[in-house]
């Protein structure tokens, strides 16, 4: 469906606005739910609060490229905000540890559909020579979702209630789907949902074409899911009441970011992006190890947010880049199961290393950055070299 014409079509905003919603739905509840799971009795598994979360997602991204792919990208979109709507609804029914990380599981269901089916969507509806500026428009309204979520989950739960705030959640998440009633599916020819579609062969799990975007990802994005783990506690040490502060100005000044790095990804090359991103989430993770003021734990959200937001949607434009056009879904869903690894790891490994004692999180930062090197330092390996060297041949 791709063509020469603009990008900003009313399905394209449809789209961007529903990601907006669907973002802000889930991420309102993450600085809640650290103290959520102490007021329970499990606050020594706070790493897990993220890692299952993204196990579930992870897991679910074979069978959402896969139905993305075959039966159309609005119903896979359409699964993924109803799992999420309905999730949020039972989290005031959990009274007990297991029950909370059994619903994480299911939740992180949710994820595993709505952004794949999203992406590939996009991809379908934007030329080649704009799809880094589309994702970086798309990631532009996903990130005011996530930096919106965390801000007004902390006010829902401190001038109402926690419940209340559960309840928005669910509110937004099906608010996501229902304006994308009346739009039209973008796959040509999707096919009737058969249970046939649920069964994944070896060779569907993955795509090795996207194998150097997603080792890319999962690298980087392990300090993303360090930061979600000992971010809420940090503020606290801090003073900062409102725990979704850090994530509202890491979230903002990746907004603007985004477009330009999008645009600019498209024009000089998808790597030369990349790598400066890195620099700047280093830089961001270093600053954050050593931060006792306020101040610094602004300028660390800020760097944090413009790193991210130059690496993210330029290493979505290179996924679609490197897919088969016929398995665009796959391709998207394994760079997807990449991010989740990295999430999930980065998460359950800095619970671990913080283990609720404030002194340790300059440790789970130090931890972040090394990985995030690894990202940097990957990008100048034989694989990504050679796939640079066939684009010019």
């Amino acid at each position: 469906m791709s063509d020469q014409k603009g990008i900003y079509s009313l399905q394209f905003f449809l789209l961007c606005f529903s990601g907006f919603l669907f973002f802000a739905s889930f991420n309102m509840m993450i600085p809640e739910l650290p103290s959520y799971l102490d007021s329970i009795g499990g606050g020594e598994y706070k790493g897990l609060i993220i890692a299952l979360f993204t196990v579930t997602a992870g897991l679910s991204r074979p069978f959402s490229g896969k139905l993305a792919d075959k039966v159309g990208r609005i119903p896979v979109m359409v699964v993924g905000a109803v799992v999420s709507g309905v999730a949020a609804l039972f989290y005031p029914l959990i009274s007990g540890v297991v029950g909370f990380f059994a619903l994480r599981l299911f939740h992180g269901f949710s994820t595993g559909f709505k952004p794949t089916g999203t992406s590939a969507y996009i991809a379908d509806l934007v030329p080649v020579d704009r799809r880094g500026e589309a994702m970086g428009v798309i990631g532009f309204f996903s990130s005011l979702g996530m930096a919106a979520g965390p801000s007004i989950g902390g006010w829902v739960a401190s001038e109402f209630t926690l419940n209340m705030m559960f309840y928005t959640s669910s509110a937004f998440a099906v608010s996501s789907v229902a304006i994308l009633i009346g739009m039209k599916e973008t796959l040509q020819a999707p096919k009737k949902f058969s249970a046939e579609y649920l069964k994944i062969k070896a060779d569907e799990v993955f795509e090795p074409k996207v194998i150097p975007a997603s080792i890319n990802m999962g690298l980087s994005v392990f300090s993303f899911g360090a930061i979600l783990t000992v971010v809420p506690d940090l503020s606290d040490s801090l003073g900062v009441s409102n725990r979704g502060q850090f994530f509202t100005f890491f979230t903002f000044s990746s907004l603007l970011i985004r477009l330009l790095a999008g645009k600019v990804s498209d024009k000089y090359g998808r790597i030369p992006v990349l790598k400066a991103g890195g620099i700047v989430v280093f830089l961001a993770l270093i600053i954050m190890s050593q931060v006792d003021t306020y101040f610094w734990f602004v300028v660390g959200g800020i760097l944090f947010g413009i790193g991210v937001g130059l690496h993210s949607p330029t290493v979505f434009a290179w996924t679609v880049d490197l897919s088969d056009e016929k398995h665009r879904g796959r391709g998207i869903a394994t760079m997807y199961i990449a991010l989740e690894i990295g999430i999930g790891v980065g998460a359950s490994m800095a619970g671990w290393v913080f283990a609720n004692e404030i002194q340790n999180i300059e440790y789970v930062f130090y931890m972040s950055a090394f990985s995030v090197l690894m990202s940097f330092l990957y990008l100048y390996s034989k694989p990504v070299r050679r796939l640079k060297e066939k684009k010019h041949e």
